[in-house]
């Protein structure tokens, strides 16, 4: 394929007829690159290869083994930016208006085909596919912008939660905390902060971290009068984690780390769990006892082992967690 023909859209035509395949690709050769497939198992395997350059999809719908609509929808289904055309010599609308209804189909154009109008229905249908990449990146890095704003927003109120109830800014266990989650491989929350209104979205992280912050402090409070000492940690995170932790001569591994980056990463409507709590729990109750867990990451899961506390947090330090997520 020539450098020329590569930097024009794709359209894919799908249709039994050899003639009718020959004729749509002479029609459009000058203005796109033309993909044909014989058959709707053909189309499938052609969309599946080319689907990052294909633009538009015309499909006949009449032939033999499948209708074009099952074309449509399988295109529709796994490849949305693709602009979807159903093309016919037969009279089937109840077929066209079902594609129709369900969202398969831009445009629906009977056989035979006047040229000048054919070549002018896809110049249109490739703009149409060009504005929804567009459209679809300028999305992707709206969600991006916001999960930064979102794990941002709530390290912040992570902070402030730890200060609040440890009392003592040395013994906020913040790089210990963070460390844990990047360990684990946060993946930073996503549909909610697109679909909510802002004021909703504010009002429904306040009351989550309010839960948390609740929760946090029963189980802190339940540590402090169980008469434990700081050696006694892998042990609690035994009961904390149940099969999830396991010891070793010098501390222990957490496996199961979904359970270390819940407050973080989960959706605003998600409650965080009791054993996440426990997690920060223990964390905090460490602190007050001048030490913490120092953290690594490995194939098996997140190691920690005791150690004393090097340093309280600080602003820049606090900035610094938040540009590694």
């Amino acid at each position: 394929m020539s450098d020329a023909a590569k930097s024009l859209p794709a359209i894919l035509y799908v249709d039994d007829e050899p003639t009718a395949l020959k004729y749509f690709q002479r029609a459009l050769a000058a203005q796109a690159t033309v993909y044909t497939a014989g058959s709707v198992e053909e189309g499938k395997r052609m969309l599946d290869q080319h689907a990052e350059s294909i633009a538009v999809l015309v499909s006949d719908q009449r032939m033999p083994g499948a209708y074009g609509n099952e074309l449509l929808f399988y295109a529709w289904d796994r490849y949305p930016h693709i602009v979807r055309i159903l093309t016919t010599a037969y009279s089937e609308m109840a077929h066209t208006v079902e594609a129709v209804n369900q969202g398969q189909i831009h445009r629906y154009i009977q056989k035979p085909w006047d040229i000048a109008a054919l070549r002018m229905e896809m110049r249109q249908a490739v703009e149409l596919a060009r504005l929804r990449r567009e459209h679809a990146q300028l999305l992707r890095e709206k969600l991006l912008i916001r999960q930064k704003q979102a794990v941002a927003n709530r390290i912040g109120t992570l902070y402030a939660l730890c200060a609040g109830v440890a009392a003592d800014a040395a013994a906020v266990p913040v790089d210990a905390y963070l460390s844990a989650a990047l360990c684990a491989g946060l993946t930073p929350p996503e549909p909610d902060w697109l679909m909510m209104d802002y004021s909703d979205l504010i009002s429904s992280e306040a009351f989550r971290g309010a839960a948390f912050g609740c929760l946090v402090r029963a189980r802190l409070d339940a540590l402090a009068g169980g008469g434990a000492v700081p050696g006694d940690v892998f042990g609690l995170l035994e009961e904390a984690f149940d099969d999830g932790f396991q010891r070793s001569a010098d501390g222990g591994v957490i496996v199961h780390t979904a359970r270390l980056t819940e407050f973080l990463e989960t959706p605003t409507a998600s409650a965080v769990s009791s054993t996440h709590a426990a997690w920060l729990a223990l964390l905090l109750w460490l602190g007050r006892h001048g030490q913490t867990l120092q953290v690594s990451g490995g194939p098996e899961g997140v190691r920690v082992r005791l150690a004393p506390i090097d340093a309280a947090p600080t602003p820049q330090a606090l900035a610094g967690w938040i540009e590694q997520f």
